[in-house]
C-alpha cells in the first residue's frame, strides 16, 4: 500500500519478445514500438533497459519480483494478449498468465483473452479459461494483421463481438477490457478508435467495459462516451507513465477524465514490465493538478479520495471484491 491506499494493478504482461517468436517484420515492429515506449517515458534516474535486456522472454518470476517485491502493489491482473497474428504465442501467452495467477491466487487475478474472429474456437477457449483457470474477465484486441494486411473487427459487430459478450455473460463474467488508441506496429490508427464502444455498452448494459489507455489519442471522444454510459470505464495503463516526463500533459489527461466521468470510473494500470510500477505509483501519490488548469478548465483537483479509488478501489469493486475481502 501507498500510505493507506490499496494498489490493484490492472495490467502486467508476461512478454515473450524473442525474435523467433515474432512473425517477421510486423511483429518485430510491434516489439520495437513497445521498447520505444519504455525508453521514452521512463524518467531520468530510473532503470532504462538496453534492448537485449528488454526484448527477451520475461518470466513469471520476473513479473512477481518487479510488481510485488519492488513496488507498493497489493494485487495484480495477469493480462494475456491474443496477438497470434504477430507472435506465435500471442506475445503475452494466456497459459503463462494463468500460471502467474496460480502462484499467488490471493493477490493475482487472471483475465482471459481470445480472438473473436475465430468464432467457435474463441468461445470454446473462453469456456476453458473460465472453467479450468478461473478467468474473472477478458481482454480483447480490435486489430488483426494477417497475410500482410490489417483485419479489424468492431466491438459493436453483432456477428463477431456480440457472441463473445453473450458467452462471457453465460459464464458469469461481466467485465471486458479492450485495447483502444495507442496504435502499435503496422496496425492502422483508425482501427484503434473508440467509436464502436457505444454499441457495445448500449447493447450489453449488464457488462462493464474497460477502455484501456483511455483511448489516447482519442481522449475527448472517450470522455463523451464515459459520461453517457454507466458501464464504461477508463484505464490509465500506458497513460499514467507520462506523469514524470510530461506532467502537464498528464494533468490535462487526468483533469479531463475527472471533469467528465469522475473518480469512480478511472482505473490504474502499470503495464509492467514495459514500465517499472514503483516510480509512477510514487509520482501519482504526490501528484496535484496545476491550479491554473483547475481555474481555467474547471478540472476537479486530484484528491486523496480520488487517488484511493483510482489506485485500487474501483477495480476491486468491478471484480466484486473489497480491500478486506480478499479473493
Amino acid at each position: 500500500m501507498i500510505d493507506d491506499m490499496f494498489v490493484f494493478d490492472s495490467v502486467a504482461h508476461v512478454f515473450n519478445f524473442e525474435q523467433k517468436n515474432a512473425y517477421g517484420p510486423a511483429g518485430q515492429m510491434f516489439s520495437n514500438h513497445l521498447y520505444a515506449f519504455h525508453t521514452t517515458l521512463t524518467p531520468e534516474g530510473e532503470t532504462r533497459l538496453a534492448p537485449e535486456e528488454f526484448l527477451r522472454q520475461w518470466t513469471i518470476d520476473d513479473i512477481r519480483r518487479m510488481v510485488f517485491d519492488e513496488s507498493d502493489t497489493d494485487m495484480l491482473v495477469a493480462m494475456p494478449l491474443p496477438l497470434t497474428d504477430l507472435y506465435h504465442d500471442g506475445l503475452s501467452p494466456w497459459q503463462e498468465c494463468a500460471e502467474l495467477a496460480a502462484r499467488d491466487p490471493d493477490r493475482i487475478v487472471f483475465w482471459g483473452s481470445v480472438n473473436p474472429l475465430e468464432g467457435r474456437k474463441a468461445l470454446d477457449l473462453m469456456e476453458r479459461q473460465v472453467g479450468e483457470f478461473g478467468a474473472r474477465a477478458f481482454k480483447l484486441y480490435n486489430v488483426r494483421y494477417d497475410y500482410g494486411s490489417p483485419y479489424p473487427w468492431r466491438m459493436d459487430d453483432p456477428r463477431v463481438a456480440f457472441p463473445i459478450f453473450e458467452k462471457a455473460r453465460d459464464l458469469g463474467v461481466n467485465l471486458i477490457g479492450v485495447h483502444k488508441g495507442v496504435p502499435l506496429g503496422p496496425q492502422p490508427i483508425e482501427h484503434t478508435q473508440t467509436w464502436d464502444m457505444d454499441g457495445a455498452a448500449a447493447n450489453f448494459p449488464d457488462i462493464n467495459f474497460v477502455i484501456f489507455h483511455v483511448g489516447l489519442p482519442f481522449l475527448d471522444e472517450t470522455c463523451w462516451q464515459l459520461i453517457r454510459y454507466p458501464n464504461l470505464y477508463a484505464d490509465l495503463a500506458a497513460t499514467i507513465n507520462f506523469i514524470v516526463r510530461a506532467p502537464r500533459m498528464f494533468a490535462e489527461i487526468i483533469g479531463k477524465l475527472l471533469f467528465w466521468c469522475g473518480e469512480d470510473k478511472i482505473i490504474y494500470g502499470s503495464e509492467a514490465p514495459i514500465f517499472h510500477p514503483q516510480w509512477a505509483l510514487r509520482a501519482f501519490r504526490d501528484f496535484t493538478i496545476p491550479q491554473d488548469l483547475c481555474d481555467g478548465y474547471g478540472y476537479p483537483q486530484l484528491t486523496d479520495q480520488a487517488k484511493r479509488k483510482i489506485l485500487g478501489e474501483n477495480l476491486l469493486r468491478l471484480h466484486g471484491l473489497g480491500p478486506v475481502n480478499g479473493l
